[in-house]
């Protein structure tokens, strides 16, 4: 971030450690001491890790309620490596769009490939593409599904990937910090969605590029060419929270439905067609002990 700093005078860079058990707070602030980087950046470390959310939380917090507030707030994840002038772009495109409260980079592999970095809201047909996966299904299901076209130029879409998203001010002074009932996964969703209801635009930025190593802080790859890990709790938790929170216990439990017709559909297809097993271990089950029927005891804070 050293070039991304000198091209925007004034930027300052905050990294948030949330308790993660091992020597990064003291790597860290010796590398930050050896090489004079104190005057624009310095180390927060959590007491406890509460998630993507609560660590993005400790510094909104104490940027909005500083005597000389940030006009805006760039999330970054640590999995990332930021490409020439990526920031700078960003902040170009929110001064020339006062309408945009949000926007995004495109992201990255390290082998120059892109991944979809812009998205629709969930809804109940994209959960069924979701579980059912297959090609002609999500033609017909074109306008409903999660992930959108990668396109070259800037677009306004519904959410941005939290890898690499800017935040005006105002969003988070309109409409609250980013929901903490999130461990990870979906907050940034759910951020996006309670701007688009206060009416803020958000974007995708395809010329602002950040290389993302997806999935290596958590080993997490839903439904990709090789075998993942087992799916957390958080994932199902935060997959709940977001239906239930912003539509309804009803729609969370169609939500739920459409899943589960679409992916027994495909195992069945997997069975016939011969196909590989790379989805995570367990989900099935996993899926069905989480559905929303047996958390109707559980509240939402």
């Amino acid at each position: 971030l050293v070039s991304e700093v000198h091209s925007l005078p004034g930027t300052r860079v905050i990294v948030v450690d949330n308790a993660s058990g091992d020597r990064s707070v003291e790597l860290i602030t010796s590398a930050i001491a050896k090489e004079g980087w104190q005057d624009w950046v310095e180390v927060i470390a959590n007491q406890h890790n509460g998630g993507y959310a609560f660590g993005n939380n400790t510094v909104i917090r104490r940027g909005l309620a500083s005597s000389s507030p940030p006009d805006y707030f760039w999330l970054l994840n640590p999995d990332t490596i930021v490409r020439p002038n990526a920031l700078k772009i960003l902040v170009d495109f929110m001064k020339d769009n006062p309408q945009v409260g949000i926007a995004g980079s495109r992201l990255e592999n390290a082998d120059n490939t892109l991944q979809v970095s812009a998205f629709r809201f969930h809804n109940l047909l994209s959960e069924l593409d979701r579980g059912l996966r297959l090609g002609i299904i999500s033609k017909l299901l074109d306008k409903w599904i999660v992930p959108l076209p990668i396109v070259e130029k800037n677009c306004q879409v519904d959410w941005v990937s939290g890898a690499s998203m800017i935040i005006r001010r105002e969003v988070f002074e309109t409409v609250g910090l980013m929901d903490e009932g999130y461990f990870l996964y979906y907050e940034e969703v759910d951020l996006c969605l309670q701007a688009n209801q206060a009416n803020w635009c958000c974007y995708y930025v395809p010329t602002s590029k950040v290389v993302h190593f997806k999935g290596q802080s958590t080993g997490i790859k839903l439904y990709s060419k090789t075998k993942s890990k087992r799916l957390p709790q958080y994932w199902f938790d935060s997959r709940q929270r977001f239906f239930r929170k912003n539509y309804g216990f009803f729609y969370a439990a169609l939500a739920d439905i459409f899943w589960l017709i679409g992916f027994l559909t495909w195992r069945v297809r997997q069975v016939i067609q011969r196909k590989p097993d790379n989805d995570p271990p367990q989900l099935l089950s996993d899926f069905i002990s989480n559905l929303v029927f047996f958390k109707l005891k559980e509240k939402l804070w």
